[in-house]
């Protein structure tokens, strides 16, 4: 073959794998446009709670460019706020914000996901979650119901109750009627409290018309905005029941599977990077509620040790009736204690008391 019919066989070899690249659809031209509803458990309009929820929605658009879009939906738009976890399981809607904490009736072992009395702080729970265990068992636990979720808030410790009378001993609390969240519902009971669980909107109104006679909820910037202090001002701390939560974006399992690697590893991104905007927000905003809590009024007060240890032995009864009535709560409760038991080695030794 002579030099100028080489060249030329070689020029249109080129040009037909050239125009075959150029067929060929990238991965982000060949994925296909995201358009989901996501339910809430929280208002939008909510401190941390609801707005971290809407930043989800904010910032997946961004670093996707528009290629994924989840809509923030306020609770009872699409299904009431307790109701999301059916919703998302069964795809009438394809995305919901709340925390594992809630689910208690369907799968009590997704409470250890959500908030442990007397556990982890932070660190040590994002830690055991990420390289100690957790995630695997979060993972199969919801995938049993269809659901794909991803770890997509934390925040600061609670204050543990808003009461209109001091509590000086574990008799003060008996015959109470009290909101309360997860896994320190069970331990109040213990105590004689009788509980019961209200979604945020739900708890002033029941506060004022004497439904209850005390609540906890969350942390002092949300509990200020909800404005408990105009019907209790005695507020207790520190929130043994809750000294981390972690939120969660659920979804569901058969459309998280249809997207493609890039599309998941956007939203991936976007929920870890809303675990350290969320734990970083709630440390910084918690001072000046506090002196404006104090401001009005508010009585702000410290459980004694003895109180403590009533409410730490009380867990331990709870801990271990549910470890004996639910398999899955007993592989994920001794998957954190044997975590916790080996981090406290470092604990001790790498951090200040």
């Amino acid at each position: 073959m002579s030099f100028s019919k080489l060249l030329k066989s070689a020029t249109c070899v080129a040009v037909l794998a050239a125009a075959a690249f150029s067929a060929a659809p990238s991965d982000a031209n060949a994925q296909e446009r995201v358009r989901w509803k996501m339910g809430s458990t929280y208002p939008g309009s909510l401190t941390q709670l609801g707005t971290l929820g809407k930043r989800v929605d904010d910032k997946i658009d961004e670093v996707s460019g528009g290629n994924i879009k989840i809509k923030f939906y306020e609770p009872g738009a699409l299904v009431p706020a307790l109701e999301v976890f059916d919703a998302v399981s069964t795809g009438s809607i394809d995305a919901a914000f709340s925390t594992p904490g809630y689910w208690a009736g369907k799968v009590p072992a997704l409470q250890l996901f959500g908030a442990v009395p007397f556990g982890p702080q932070a660190g040590e729970y994002l830690a055991w979650v990420k390289f100690g265990g957790g995630q695997e068992i979060f993972d199969r636990l919801y995938a049993e119901h269809g659901i794909k979720s991803l770890f997509c808030g934390l925040i600061a410790p609670e204050a543990s109750g808003w009461f209109s009378k001091e509590i000086n001993s574990v008799d003060d609390l008996k015959g109470l009627k009290m909101r309360f969240f997860g896994l320190g519902a069970k331990v109040m009971e213990k105590l004689g409290v009788s509980t019961q669980l209200l979604s945020a909107g739900d708890i002033y109104p029941a506060l004022e018309l004497g439904t209850i006679d005390a609540t906890e909820f969350s942390m002092p910037a949300i509990d200020l905005k909800l404005g408990f202090y105009q019907v209790a001002k005695y507020y207790y701390f520190p929130g043994w029941h809750q000294q981390s939560t972690f939120f969660d974006l659920m979804m569901n399992k058969e459309k998280w599977d249809a997207l493609s690697d890039t599309q998941r590893a956007q939203i991936e991104s976007v929920c870890n990077d809303n675990l350290a905007y969320g734990f970083a927000e709630g440390e910084a905003i918690q001072f000046a509620a506090l002196k404006e809590l104090q401001e009005k009024g508010v009585n702000i007060k410290k459980w004694s040790p003895e109180m403590l240890d009533a409410m730490r032995g009380a867990w331990e009864e709870v801990a271990g009736e549910l470890s004996s009535q639910d398999a899955d709560f007993k592989e994920a409760y001794d998957s954190l204690q044997s975590f916790r038991a080996d981090y406290k080695i470092w604990k001790d030794i790498g951090y200040l008391d």
